[in-house]
């Protein structure tokens, strides 16, 4: 071809003119990326993004969600929430994420009983729910409990000195109870010689520590609401059964003499030897999710007889070295084995539960009751030992059925190594080595001597 000063014009032309094209079609994608947006996942399990079960829940929340990161600044956890929020956000764009410093707002962080570094608090049209570990099965699982729609009634019996789910003294339940509310819960007193009767749409009844005996026609009531598959939080004390016992009876549930004691307390700081610390836990819903020690302070030891059609499960267990003590606290106490002391380990809660029982709306569900030998380890004085709060509130939503569970199988990571035989390796290490390098230098000599020939 003749390289006339025409063709070179338009061979510049077309040069100038493919690059503005280039430069145009470059722009085009850049402003288009400003309007649209699109991710991939690559991973071979997918972890990068949620899971269907998660996207299905976002679609059901027609309202924005609000989740206040409590972290510190310089915190490295701030990387992880954002990446996690952020597999939400691209379902959901209306989730807001905030953070709030813990050590430049300790009001607020007192106020909401926030106890972890990185521990989250998600709100949903008036209801919160915090979330302490940082994966999609339980921030997906946080939603899911906010999602729940309809009043929720708790009703507290009240009327014989019992803990007062909203007074501020020691032994009341007011800081519980504030926690309830915030979940959105309708925490009510009841006293049966006022209103003699329990409303069909109580989600849960609560028994808290009586002071005195209720009356025949109180615990007809209660059984009543047990025979129509009502569902039952009773918290005993050391002592008499305060009328009670027909209940207990039903449910063949006995209760141990004496108060629970472990002497060896004392080598954690705790002068009181019937505080009973509960470092493990039985496999229960209930307990699924608690990661610290719980304290109960002053507790009765349970037995239950497995009778139909109530199943007794064991909630919570001491260790091998408590036992019931049946003598005064004083002094040097040790277990008597020549009396009716009990050795342990101790039950100090059951859980009961019976199948095919219609609740107040005529559906078939589980029955489900817990019987614990303390109430104090929910009072506003040892509310925030341990786990405590949370296992009330656990104790709360298992037994309101608000357990529903999305269960999302830990996604396994496969292509984030490369595993070479050594014949691989070297073959490797010979091509880059040689075989590539003498691939440029072939193919830049044939070049040379093309042009050259011309």
């Amino acid at each position: 071809m003749e390289i006339t000063p025409k063709s070179r014009f338009w061979l510049r032309a077309q040069g100038i003119a493919s690059t503005l094209l280039f430069l145009a079609v470059i722009g085009t994608l850049a402003w288009l990326s400003t309007r649209y947006e699109h991710q991939s996942d690559w991973t071979a399990s997918g972890r990068n993004t949620l899971t269907e079960d998660s996207r299905k829940l976002l679609a059901e929340l027609e309202e924005p969600v609000r989740i206040t990161a409590f972290v510190r600044d310089n915190n490295p956890l701030r990387k992880s929430i954002e990446e996690l929020v952020a597999r939400y956000q691209r379902v959901k764009p209306d989730i807001q994420l905030e953070y709030v410093n813990p050590d430049t707002d300790p009001e607020q962080v007192r106020e909401l009983g926030i106890g972890f570094d990185g521990e989250l608090l998600l709100r949903y049209q008036g209801r919160s729910e915090k979330v302490q570990q940082l994966n999609e099965q339980q921030l997906s699982n946080a939603l899911l409990r906010l999602a729940g729609q309809g009043e929720r009634w708790i009703l507290f019996l009240a009327g014989h000195g019992e803990r007062d789910p909203l007074g501020t003294a020691n032994h009341d339940l007011g800081q519980f109870g504030q926690e309830l509310r915030r979940m959105g819960l309708q925490v009510q007193s009841l006293n049966l010689t006022q209103h003699p009767s329990i409303p069909d749409n109580a989600r849960l009844l609560v028994i808290a520590s009586p002071q005195v005996d209720y009356l025949p026609g109180e615990v007809r009531l209660i059984r009543d609401h047990i025979q129509h598959g009502g569902n039952l939080l009773w918290l005993a004390e050391p002592g008499g059964r305060m009328g009670l016992a027909p209940i207990a009876e039903d449910l063949g549930l006995e209760f141990l003499p004496g108060r629970i004691v472990d002497a060896t307390t004392a080598l954690f700081g705790i002068q009181n030897p019937d505080f009973v610390l509960i470092p493990e836990y039985l496999p229960h819903p209930v307990t699924r999710e608690l990661r610290s020690i719980t304290l109960f302070p002053g507790s009765l030891a349970l037995e239950a007889r497995s009778e139909a059609p109530w199943v007794a499960d064991p909630l919570l267990t001491t260790l091998e070295r408590a036992w019931t003590e049946l003598g005064p606290l004083e002094g040097d106490i040790q277990y008597d084995a020549d009396t009716d002391e009990r050795p342990g380990p101790l039950d100090i809660a059951m859980a009961f539960s019976r199948e095919d029982r219609m609740d107040a709306d005529g559906q078939a569900r589980q029955q489900r009751l817990v019987v614990i030998g303390d109430g104090d380890f929910l009072s506003n004085q040892y509310l925030g030992n341990g786990a405590n709060l949370d296992l009330g509130v656990n104790l709360i939503r298992w037994l309101s059925h608000d357990d529903a569970f999305i269960a999302i199988r830990p996604r396994s990571a496969p292509d984030t190594q490369l595993q070479l035989g050594r014949s691989a390796q070297a073959v490797i290490a010979f091509g880059f080595l040689f075989v590539l390098p003498g691939l440029l230098l072939l193919s830049g000599l044939v070049i040379w001597l093309r042009r050259r020939g011309r």
